[in-house]
C-alpha cells in the first residue's frame, strides 16, 4: 500500500472507532430499555415476532420492532426472518432469571444516579472534585441509603458482578490453613458463600452495613451455611470484627481515596492475628495502558466522578498497604475472572 492508502485506511478505522465510542451512551440506554421492558425474558428460548413481544410488554409494535432490531445489531438478538427475533447467548444474560444474569448490573450502571455525574466528567478532571456530590447534594452511598429501590439494585448488581470471581477465588487461594475468614464489605455474601462451600471446615463472617447485608441471610440459607457463617453490621471506617485468620476485601478499596483505603486496611491490620492474611481482590492497573484494559480505565473514571475513589497499580496497593502496617507478598491475576487480581498482604 502507498502512504496515501495507509493514511486513508487509518483514517477510516479511526472514524469507525470514534463513531462507535460516541454512540456508546446510546447503546447503554438501549440495554436499559431492553431490561426494563423485559424483552429478553419475553422472547425466551423460542423465536417471537415483534408484534407478540410488543403486546406482552405493553408497547407499540413499530417502536418495539426498532428496539429489537437495534438489539440485534448489538449482538443481543438475531432477526431470523423479517420481524421475528431470537435471543443470543449474550442477550440471555439480560434475562433476570438467567443463572448468570447481568440484568441488575445493567439497571444499576445505566441508572441516572450513575449516568448524570458522568455529564460532569470534564469538571471532575479540572477540579478533582466528585461530580456526584455536586449533582445530587450528597455522596453516592448516602444517596443509596435514601433510595431503597436503587440500593436493592446496587446490591444485586454487586452480587452479579461478583459471581465470576466467586467461581474462581476458592480454588485460587488455599483457605484450608485458616479457621475463619471475614469478608469486609461482603454485601449479600455471594463471595464468602462460594469460599465456605469449597472449604467445609472453614467458618466465616460477612461484615457490611445493615443495608449492605439486606439479602445476605437469604444467600446463606440458599447455600445451607447459616450455622457456619454469621452476619455482622458495622462501619469499616470505625472497625472490623476480630476473630478471623483471613480478611477478604473485594471491590471495596477502589471506592475510596488513598487515606480512606489506609483506614480500612488499618482496621484489618489491627485485628490480624499472627500468621493471618489480608486478601484484596481488585483490578490492578498495568504500568502501560493496553486496549484490553478499556473497562478498568473507564471504571477508574467512574470512581472519580461518582465516589471519589480510584483504580490502582501494584505500586499504589503496596503503598496503601505499607501505610496501614501491611506488606504485599504477592499479586496474582485471577484466571477466568479478569480484570481481577488477588493481592495478598501480611503484617509488616
Amino acid at each position: 500500500m502507498t502512504n496515501t492508502e495507509v493514511r486513508a485506511a487509518q483514517t477510516a478505522a479511526g472514524r469507525e472507532l470514534v463513531g462507535r465510542l460516541a454512540f456508546g451512551s446510546m447503546a447503554a440506554h438501549t440495554l436499559r430499555a431492553a431490561v426494563r421492558l423485559e424483552v429478553l425474558s419475553l422472547i425466551g428460548e423460542v423465536p417471537r415476532t415483534a408484534a407478540d413481544v410488543a403486546v406482552a410488554a405493553g408497547a407499540a409494535h413499530q417502536p418495539m420492532t426498532r428496539l429489537l432490531r437495534a438489539l440485534s445489531a448489538l449482538g443481543l438478538l438475531t432477526e431470523d426472518v423479517p420481524d421475528t427475533f431470537s435471543v443470543t447467548p449474550a442477550g440471555a444474560l439480560l434475562d433476570p432469571d438467567h443463572p448468570d444474569s447481568l440484568a441488575s448490573f445493567v439497571r444499576m450502571f445505566t441508572d441516572p444516579a450513575i449516568v448524570r455525574a458522568w455529564e460532569h466528567l470534564e469538571s471532575s478532571v479540572r477540579t478533582g472534585e466528585i461530580a456526584f456530590d455536586s449533582v445530587f447534594g450528597t455522596d453516592f452511598f448516602s444517596h443509596l441509603a435514601r433510595h431503597p429501590e436503587l440500593s436493592a439494585d446496587f446490591n444485586a448488581a454487586m452480587s452479579q458482578a461478583t459471581s465470576e470471581t466467586a467461581a474462581v477465588l476458592p480454588r485460587a487461594f488455599d483457605f484450608s490453613r485458616f479457621a475463619s475468614v471475614t469478608d469486609v464489605g461482603g454485601g449479600n455474601g455471594t463471595l464468602l458463600a462460594a469460599v465456605l462451600e469449597a472449604h467445609p471446615r472453614l467458618s466465616g463472617v460477612v461484615f457490611d452495613t445493615a443495608d449492605g447485608l439486606a439479602e445476605a441471610a437469604k444467600t446463606l440459607a440458599r447455600h445451607g451455611l447459616e450455622s457456619r457463617c454469621s452476619l455482622v453490621a458495622g462501619d469499616f471506617f470505625q472497625s472490623v470484627p476480630q476473630g478471623s485468620d483471613a480478611y477478604l476485601v473485594k471491590s471495596i478499596l477502589h471506592d475510596w481515596t488513598d487515606a480512606q483505603a489506609v483506614t480500612i486496611l488499618g482496621h484489618c491490620r489491627k485485628v490480624l492475628p499472627p500468621g493471618g492474611v489480608v486478601l484484596i481482590v481488585e483490578p490492578v492497573l498495568p504500568e502501560v495502558v493496553g486496549e484490553e484494559d478499556e473497562g478498568t480505565y473507564l471504571s477508574d473514571l467512574n470512581m472519580m466522578v461518582n465516589v471519589g475513589g480510584r483504580e490502582r497499580t501494584r505500586a499504589d496497593f503496596e503503598e496503601v498497604c505499607r501505610q496501614a502496617g501491611l506488606r504485599v507478598t504477592s499479586v496474582t491475576p485471577l484466571a477466568d475472572a479478569a480484570p481481577y487480581f488477588l493481592i495478598e498482604a501480611v503484617a509488616s
